[in-house]
């Protein structure tokens, strides 16, 4: 293929209707939609992820999805390399490839590369696990925003994992965890990229969030949770969907009160979302109703 490649990147928050956009601009280009969701790799969680049907994929091939297990550790610079090598298949096959999710970690790491961190502490990191156990995670969260104001804002608080490593490099470094993460010289990559974040009036993205969460309760969420209790620490499950369930079932707290606390997490989370996107000033933002006929009218020139 002489012309250069184009990378289609749909981000934004959860709920907001990337899936069925996706679909449909895949089958338009006749390409195949690779996913940057991190949750959505793993094999063992499929309620709490919203991960797409067979049926609503229509027989568009979609790329990590159920790509591995949540026994195992995935993180970001696997997923660059990983990524990476198949959009080099796939660009032999292909003029446009879509790349979409919400997790813009994941984004950044195809698009414009990672910022090299310092290598684990293990010594802090055992620190770290012992205050969690003993102070709990607030307090943890709480010195995250002294030691890094950017970093709390953008980063899921509900997630343990995240929030020690944030704070392990901090410790370890004397440099916020944030500034690693800084503009700089960006990877290069033999695409051109085109970044389009989707975005919806703040009450519509609340109201789908909410009405989602109550599909995913009808679905079996419940019981989906209840049956991943044995791997409960893992990694991949330190996270919304999960983890309010997870407490629901220690006796922590009544149901409602774990619907309630879901359904304010995930829009929480949705808001992480869009305040990590909108430092990037790359993605076009469009409504959903609206963004097939941008796309299809720009992408290729």
């Amino acid at each position: 293929m002489s012309k250069q490649p184009t990378l289609l990147v749909v981000a934004g928050p959860t709920a907001v209707g990337k899936t069925a956009l996706c679909v449909r601009l895949a089958q338009h280009f006749g390409t195949e939609v690779v996913s940057a969701d991190a949750r959505q790799f793993f094999r063992e969680m499929h309620i709490g992820t919203a991960k797409p049907t067979p049926e609503e994929m229509q027989g568009v091939p979609h790329h990590f999805v159920d790509s591995h297990s949540i026994t195992e550790d995935y993180s970001a610079g696997r997923y660059e390399a990983d990524c990476l090598q198949l959009l080099h298949e796939l660009f032999q096959k292909h003029e446009v490839v879509i790349l979409t999710g919400g997790s813009g970690l994941y984004l950044q790491a195809v698009t414009d590369g990672l910022d090299e961190l310092p290598p684990a502490d293990a010594e802090i990191r055992q620190q770290l696990q012992a205050e969690l156990a003993e102070k709990g995670l607030p307090a943890l969260v709480e010195e995250l925003a002294r030691l890094d104001p950017l970093c709390h804002q953008r980063i899921d608080r509900q997630n343990p994992v995240r929030v020690l490593r944030a704070l392990e490099v901090c410790r370890s470094s004397g440099r916020p965890f944030s500034s690693f993460h800084q503009a700089g010289p960006k990877a290069e990559r033999p695409w051109r990229t085109v970044k389009v974040a989707l975005t919806r009036e703040r009450g519509e993205l609340y109201e789908r969030i909410d009405q989602r969460v109550d599909q995913m309760l009808a679905q079996g969420l419940l019981e989906e949770v209840k049956g991943l209790l044995p791997h409960r620490h893992a990694q991949a499950l330190q996270t919304v969907g999960y983890q309010e369930i997870f407490g629901y079932l220690d006796g922590q707290y009544d149901w409602p009160e774990a619907v309630r606390l879901l359904k304010r997490n995930t829009r929480r989370y949705a808001k992480r979302q869009l305040t990590w996107l909108r430092r990037d000033e790359a993605y076009q933002w469009l409504h959903p109703d609206g963004a097939e006929s941008w796309i299809c009218s720009n992408v290729l020139r």
